[in-house]
Order: structure tokens, then sequence, then C-alpha cells
């Protein structure tokens, strides 16, 4: 009779990625024999380990170079303006940098400090009529003599409000002008990585010439693989009696099933865990938890496609065929909602059907008035969805 399982460990298991950190901080910094691309746009799904690997694989490579690494998340509070996360990011980054003399400046009242001839008021960076994103940097390259890498998770959500998308323009004009200093000879001072959940979103800040980070390549982040998998295998295995133990194969079958999500990933083995039985039924736990979680997802996305009307299933299907390039009031796209609807469809009706669809948080619209699917799953969802049509 197999013997119970212990509980799934409290401890946390954490995965690092050294050789994909030092490659892309070869990049940034100039270490590459391509030379250097200061500004990097790394797009993956969510939960799939980007900012574990900011945080703890890519920040420290950096510091381990001599590089101020300086981490914000525009996500860390949805209700916050990602303009004033950055300023606050900034803000904290200085007091570091100077604690002393910002304590001391206090104590008589007063926040503006003189940095290596760059003089800043901390209380006012980022606001109207105070100090700009790129005298804070400069200020925070003096003061700490040391190049600066800015990494900003989830930044497309800079997009959501004007301030945001003004920060990020902000951002590419510091970039600019440290990158342009005579210091900047042997690499540049500030290296910008963007990451982002949604690659059409964060596509909006790259590819038109009125966007900030415009001729900016946005890249896929590699998606955590078989080693991981293992590793965390291994980890959990060596802490569970034996007889209840994983098969490492079955354990990387669920984690491509589910999206490769290691929290995901990591709800489905702590389930499977609790059974009492063989290797066999660990092998159909893990196999069942990872069917039922993607066809949970599946289903709401057909009962969500259920409850819309005809024209917006057409806007839907439009966005998610044209993605960033996607141009909605077009003659084009107004043709192919009267096709499928089957009769001519005008311009008020696309606009009633997208505020419906945003409302539904379906859609997503940036601060000037591009537009997205809120859930790029919907869009795979839908690309299925075709297929079983077409074969039906």
């Amino acid at each position: 009779m197999p013997s119970h399982p212990a509980p799934m460990p409290a401890q946390k298991f954490l995965f690092h990625r050294p050789k994909l950190a030092a490659s892309l901080a070869d990049i940034v910094t100039g270490d590459a024999p391509i030379g250097a691309e200061p500004t990097l746009c790394l797009a993956a799904p969510r939960r799939t380990g980007k900012s574990t690997f900011l945080r703890h694989d890519l920040g420290p490579e950096l510091e381990n170079r001599g590089i101020l690494s300086v981490y914000v998340d525009l996500w860390s509070d949805m209700a916050a303006d990602p303009a004033h996360l950055i300023a606050e990011a900034l803000k904290a980054e200085l007091r570091r940098a100077d604690s002393l003399p910002v304590k001391a400046a206090r104590a008589v009242g007063l926040s503006k400090l003189g940095m290596g001839g760059v003089s800043v008021d901390i209380d006012r960076i980022g606001q109207a009529q105070g100090t700009t994103l790129a005298d804070a940097l400069e200020a925070l390259l003096e003061r700490t003599h040391k190049r600066i890498a800015l990494l900003v998770d989830e930044a497309q959500h800079a997009l959501t409000t004007e301030a945001g998308l003004n920060a990020m323009f902000a951002l590419k004009a510091a970039r600019d002008r440290l990158n342009t200093r005579d210091d900047a000879r042997d690499g540049p001072n500030l290296m910008i990585v963007l990451t982002g959940s949604h690659r059409d979103k964060l596509s909006r800040l790259v590819l038109n010439r009125d966007q900030p980070f415009f001729g900016t390549s946005v890249r896929s982040f590699p998606l955590l693989d078989r080693a991981y998998t293992d590793a965390y295998t291994a980890w959990i295995n060596a802490r569970l009696a034996e007889g209840n133990r994983f098969d490492a194969d079955d354990v990387f079958a669920a984690f491509d099933a589910v999206g490769r999500q290691p929290e995901t990933l990591m709800r489905i083995l702590s389930d499977a865990a609790l059974l009492v039985g063989d290797a066999g039924d660990l092998k159909r736990a893990l196999a069942d938890g990872a069917s039922e979680l993607r066809q949970r997802v599946w289903d709401d996305y057909d009962n969500v496609w259920s409850g819309l009307t005809t024209l917006q299933q057409a806007v839907v299907e439009r966005l998610a065929v044209e993605g960033p390039q996607s141009a909605p009031f077009s003659a084009p796209a107004l043709q192919a909602y009267a096709d499928m609807v089957g009769e001519v469809v005008e311009p008020p009706a696309v606009q009633a059907a997208i505020e419906a669809l945003r409302q539904k948080n379906i859609l997503w619209r940036s601060a000037r008035g591009q537009y997205a699917l809120d859930d790029q799953g919907m869009a795979e969802w839908l690309k299925v969805r075709a297929e079983r049509v077409g074969k039906g």
C-alpha cells in the first residue's frame, strides 16, 4: 500500500536562466559583437516567467556588470498612472543613492539636491513644471557613477493614459540625451528593457513614427522549456514520498498544455500530489488537471462569444486577424463587417459595437485611439474555432 505523500512544500522554487540573462545583457550593454541595442522590447503571455526573470536574472546580471538596475512594474498598482509609477521608482533610487543628504535636506525643509552639476527636485519628478524624467535619470547617473538599466514590466500599460505615453516619450528623450554624452563612448549610459504580456499592445510603442520607440523590434521572450520542468520535478520529488513521485515527461506535457505557465503547473501538481495511489494515478491526474484547466478557459471564451452580437463578433474577428495594424473604421473593415452581418454597416454602428466590447473588457483602447483584443488568448481560440468550423 503506497504511503501518503507529504504536503507540497512551502519553500519557493526559483529557476534561474543565466545564459538568457547574459545574452540579453550583452545586447543592451553593447558587449555583443553586433553592437548595443539600448532599447529592448520583449513580449510573452502573462504568467510565463517574465517578471521573475527580470527581477532575479536580468537585473542581477546587469548589477554584476556594474550597471544600476531599476525595476518598475506598471501593473503593480492598476489604479496608479504609469507615469507616476516610473517617477516613484526613480525617486526611490535617488533617495537610496544619497540617503544622508536627502535626510539632511528634509530636516531643513528642502528637497532639491545638486548632483554632479544636475539639480533635481525629487518631490517633483515627472510632475507638470517639475523635474523631467531625463533630469532625474541624469542626476542618478551623476550620483552613482553607474550606467543605468531601466526595466519596465508590462510596459504596454503606459499606453492607457496620455501621461503614461508621455512618460515613454520622456524615457526615449532621456535615452538619447544620456547616450550622446561624451562618457557614453564605451557603451550606452541608459538602457531600457520593456516587457509586455500583449504583443499587439506592446507593438504600439514601436510601429509608427509618432510612437516613442519607433524602429525598435518586439522580440518574443523565450518561454520556459523542458529544463525548467525537469528541475522543478526533481525539486518536488525530493520532497514527496517514494512511490508518489512525478514523472518528468508527464510534468512537461502538462506544462506545455497549459501554456507553459509556472503558477498554473504548480496548482496542478499540488492537486495531484494530494492523491493516494501509484505513478499511474499521478500521470492521469496531471493530464486531467491540465486538460480541465485548458477546457475551462476555452469554455469561458465560448460563453463570452455567444453573448456578442453578430457585428461585435465581426469586429473582434477583424482585430484578431489584423493585429496591431488594425483599422476598424476603414472601408475594407466596413465591407468585412457587412459581409458577416449581411447588411451595410456604418461607422456609428461600429463605434457602438466597439464601446460595448470595451465595457465587456474584450477590447482595449490606447490613449491615442488604437484598438486591440484585451486578451490575446481569445485570438488563439478564434483561430482554433475557425479551423474546427472549416473541418466541420
